[in-house]
């Protein structure tokens, strides 16, 4: 429910544009007077804009029923999307300035891990370095190719003196089933209502549909010293993370 009221906006824009492609179908086909689909396709525009605001068949009445139908539903549309750019970025704003920044202090929480214990930031806060890395879904290919190198580097990471942490809004039976099919080793934590992902501000990429991607580099002060953010360049949150943490000083 949460999900839906903050993103009504684009949620309208995509149900009511869903129809979109059949209208301008249908309408394409009246002003160019004919029935075939490949009508769609052909880079002819200009009769199809002065059909649209003007009416070029005034004995047809289908024709002048539908376009004022179509206008009307265009109307609606733009105003939608208006409303949504606006709204997404007042979003975006507030994001913005609640999201974690270098030098930020990482705010306390507790999960549970792949394994079904509670697990406590505090109990490795200021004792290691801390890798934590926010990520989409469990066994989806950017994931799976992420989580592996993570794994791959493990005692790369621990020569580091770091703990690496994968956080993502799966149960955890989905983190225990993912951790034993690619053999994981590091924790995993299961953040289902996105309370930490929303306490660190992480960013949700594609208009929000898709949780972010972004890593967290914390050094043994607690604060935050390095972010790396990118949906698809997944092992370099892998490199970037280890870069950094082999340049901190011991």
């Amino acid at each position: 429910m949460d999900f839906i009221i903050k993103n009504i906006w684009i949620i309208l824009f995509i149900a009511w544009g869903l129809p979109l492609g059949y209208y301008r179908s249908k309408f394409r086909k009246m002003i160019y007077q004919t029935d075939s689909w490949l009508i769609n396709i052909k880079p002819v525009f200009w009769k199809e804009i002065k059909g649209l605001f003007s009416n070029i068949y005034p004995e047809n009445l289908s024709y002048k029923r539908f376009r004022k139908f179509y206008l009307l539903y265009l109307t609606i549309y733009l105003i939608l999307f208006i409303a949504y750019m606006a709204m997404g970025t007042n979003s975006s704003t507030m994001a913005k300035n609640e999201k974690l920044n270098i030098g930020s202090a990482v705010p306390q929480f507790e999960l549970i891990d792949q394994y079904g214990n509670r697990f406590y930031l505090d109990s490795v806060l200021g004792k290691k370095n801390l890798v934590i890395y926010f990520y989409p879904k469990d066994d989806s290919p950017g994931c799976t190719k992420q989580a592996c190198s993570f794994r791959d580097q493990f005692e790369v990471f621990a020569e580091a003196d770091a703990v690496i942490i994968g956080i993502s809004a799966q149960s955890v039976k989905s983190h225990f089933e993912f951790a034993k099919k690619h053999r994981l080793n590091y924790i995993l934590l299961s953040d289902t209502k996105n309370k930490v992902r929303n306490l660190f501000g992480v960013p949700a990429d594609l208009f929000g549909l898709i949780p972010g991607r972004v890593t967290y580099v914390i050094n043994k002060a607690g604060k935050v010293v390095y972010i790396f953010n990118s949906q698809t360049q997944v092992e370099k949150h892998v490199n970037e993370a280890l870069r950094f943490l082999q340049e901190l000083p011991s």
